[in-house]
């Protein structure tokens, strides 16, 4: 033991065993335990915080997931009813396209017959004016004087009794 005494390891041993005895009846331990707590409170306050705050995430992250799926489903709805429209859109324009040609049809068919009625009576205009001249060259030629007063005679009586 004596050897003990003499070794410096000992007695630094002995010293710090001392002052940990001094520091347990200075309550020195009770100081470390309270800010150990304490650390440990802040760390647990931070950690119920960051649960929090993960939680509000996952909600906010559902919430948009949801925001974003009800967005494609109305996308989705406008281009189903563009769709709708445009083919609406579509189908009135071919049946007033229809209309407009079956009008014009129907307007050139008009002027057709019009234009082979003004024709027809053109003809019978420019035949009856024909036969007219070649009637007065036929009676101008073969008859006499005498014959051609007689029959502007008969003519004009006709005529009279036709306007009358």
């Amino acid at each position: 033991m004596s050897y003990l005494l003499q070794d410096t390891s000992f007695w630094a041993f002995l010293g710090l065993i001392i002052f940990f005895a001094i520091l347990w009846r200075a309550g020195v331990h009770k100081a470390v335990a309270k800010g150990l707590d304490g650390r440990a409170a802040t760390i647990r306050n931070e950690l119920d915080e960051a649960r929090r705050l993960r939680e509000e995430a996952q909600e906010m992250l559902a919430r948009f997931e949801r925001q974003q799926r009800e967005a494609a489903s109305e996308a989705e709805e406008m281009i189903r009813k563009a769709k709708q429209d445009a083919e609406f859109i579509r189908e009135n324009a071919r049946k007033e396209l229809a209309d407009r040609i079956e009008r014009r049809t129907a307007l050139a068919e008009q002027r057709i017959a019009q234009a082979e009625a003004q024709a027809a009576k053109d003809v019978k205009a420019l035949a009856a004016d024909l036969a007219v001249e070649a009637a007065a060259k036929i009676l101008t030629d073969n008859l006499t004087k005498t014959q051609r007063n007689a029959l502007v005679k008969d003519a004009a009586g006709e005529l009279a009794k036709r306007l009358n």
